[in-house]
């Protein structure tokens, strides 16, 4: 067996995993208070059911590049949201360091290593040779 063909399985199902984790970890917040947080209520829910629906995609089968670059602008817009929410605030929404506990960090580590292995998952597919193919030939006329 290749190294590609272990490596890309391996590859979709954890970043699944985390996928599903960040979603989780965002479902878990919202039914615990933030769900009465004007907007920002709705954007967890959101995140959380896309994060969810991603991670079975995932599992499915082997994505094609546009599910993947998907997959990564869920993890880098919670990632984002979490930033600005620290910074300049989120709707007139602000949180400071790392609250909730333990909610927030878990949060930074699914997404943050969601991001790490769509980029390990995509330099590996890019990095394999394809099967070549056989130039396209005009037809001569007669």
């Amino acid at each position: 067996m290749s190294t590609h063909r272990f490596l890309v399985p391996v590859l979709r199902s954890t970043t699944a995993a985390t996928l599903a984790a960040g979603g989780f970890v965002h479902a878990q917040l919202y039914i615990g208070g933030y769900r009465f947080v004007h907007v920002i209520g709705s954007l967890f829910l959101l995140q959380a059911g896309a994060s969810l629906a991603l991670a079975v995609l995932l599992l499915i089968g082997t994505p094609p590049l546009l599910l993947r670059t998907a997959a990564a602008g869920v993890a880098l817009g919670a990632l984002g949201g979490f930033a600005a929410s620290r910074t300049v605030g989120v709707f007139g929404f602000a949180e400071h360091g790392l609250q909730p506990a333990p909610q927030a960090v878990l949060s930074l580590i699914a997404e943050t290593g969601t991001l790490l292995l769509l980029a390990i998952w995509q330099v590996t597919v890019t990095g394999q040779p394809r099967a070549a193919r056989p130039p396209v030939r005009t037809p001569k006329r007669p």
